[in-house]
């Protein structure tokens, strides 16, 4: 019977739960997670320079956060230029600017939940944007800095855990 039960324990307890995973980066433990955002999410904030909402779209691949396409309203300082990527394609639309194919390849993202910025979390496809935002500061305290990644965690700690 103890064989049983340590057997069920160490299982337990092994990182076997693939989910996007959105930690403080001062306190790991303090952390949200969601598996719906493996099929892709957005990070949306407003620009502290020229004001306008950028939209940053990322899909999970093998374990990395690929940054698709963004979408703003007007170029400001650390908006991607389409020339810096090969292959990007940039286009105007009625409501601001897209560039796609940025296919840029991180490990993980580290952002600074904003006070003005409003920054915000969509597990969506374009469509339904809008309908499932949700505000950082909902979830961390304003200026928390945060780890986005991918990341596996024992089912317990799925279980246990916020989840968006």
């Amino acid at each position: 019977m103890a064989a049983v039960f340590l057997i069920a324990a160490l299982l337990l307890s092994l990182p076997l739960v693939s989910c996007l995973s959105l930690s403080n980066r001062k306190n790991p433990g303090e952390r949200v997670l969601s598996r719906n955002a493996l099929m892709g999410f957005v990070i949306s904030y407003t620009h502290s320079v020229n004001k306008g909402r950028v939209h940053d779209y990322y899909q999970c691949k093998d374990g990395m956060l690929v940054l698709q396409k963004t979408h703003f309203v007007s170029y400001g300082a650390g908006i991607p230029e389409a020339d810096e990527t090969e292959g990007a394609v940039f286009e105007t639309t009625n409501d601001g600017y897209v560039i796609s194919n940025l296919n840029r390849r991180l490990d993980k993202l580290v952002l600074a939940v904003g006070v003005i910025a409003e920054h915000a979390i969509s597990l969506c496809s374009d469509a339904d944007m809008q309908d499932n935002e949700v505000l950082l500061r909902t979830l961390f305290a304003p200026q928390t800095s945060l780890i986005v990644e991918i990341k596996k965690v024992p089912l317990p700690v799925y279980l246990f855990s916020k989840h968006i």
